[in-house]
């Protein structure tokens, strides 16, 4: 996978991957962390290697999220792996609002899978950032409510980038720092 793609592909990602339990309650819990490039074998991905959408983009609930905000969302991407911590130097860090629309992408994420491209109304509503040398990260001008923020970062005893999953909430000028860690 080429580097300048990898940035894109989170965005696209994350821009579908927040999944709402099924009672609608906020899921509280550690990370969850998505070995990108595998599928499952009942899988029948597009020549891209993307799964199709089966849900339509639902213009109303999107209508009613804002796109900024002043809340402000800082933290460190790290992975702990057998060899020792390894620090997201340069990843891209992403932050997007949980929808319906956006569980399908994140039960495909979760699988190991990636959906096909989001609408581009629902990339709209996705911040990113770049981690520094030493992993930090820092996004403001956020809306309020609640967000996945997702990162990833290559295991070096596997060679397989991993995608490490929070899900934090924000209120109108809440700064919030987040330890993106699995």
């Amino acid at each position: 996978m080429r580097p300048a793609f990898l940035p894109i592909l989170m965005g696209l990602i994350l821009t579908g991957c927040q999944i709402l339990p099924p009672d609608g309650a906020t899921r509280r819990g550690p990370a969850e962390v998505i070995d990108i490039g595998e599928r499952a074998p009942d899988t029948a991905p597009s020549p891209e290697g993307r799964v199709p959408r089966q849900v339509a983009f639902p213009a109303d609930e999107y209508a009613a999220l804002e796109k900024t905000g002043s809340a402000a969302l800082s933290g460190r991407l790290t992975l702990d792996t057998a060899s020792g911590t390894v620090v997201g130097r340069g990843e891209t860090v992403s932050v997007a609002p949980i929808t319906t629309y956006s569980a399908e992408a994140a039960e495909q994420a979760l699988a190991g899978r990636a959906v096909e491209p989001a609408d581009p109304r629902a990339r709209a509503y996705t911040h990113t950032a770049r981690t520094d040398g030493d992993g930090y990260f820092m996004l403001r001008g956020l809306p309020s409510g609640s967000f996945y923020v997702s990162g990833s970062v290559v295991d070096p005893t596997s060679g397989k980038r991993r995608v490490i999953v929070h899900q934090v909430s924000l209120s109108d000028g809440q700064h919030r720092e987040v330890r993106l860690n699995r």
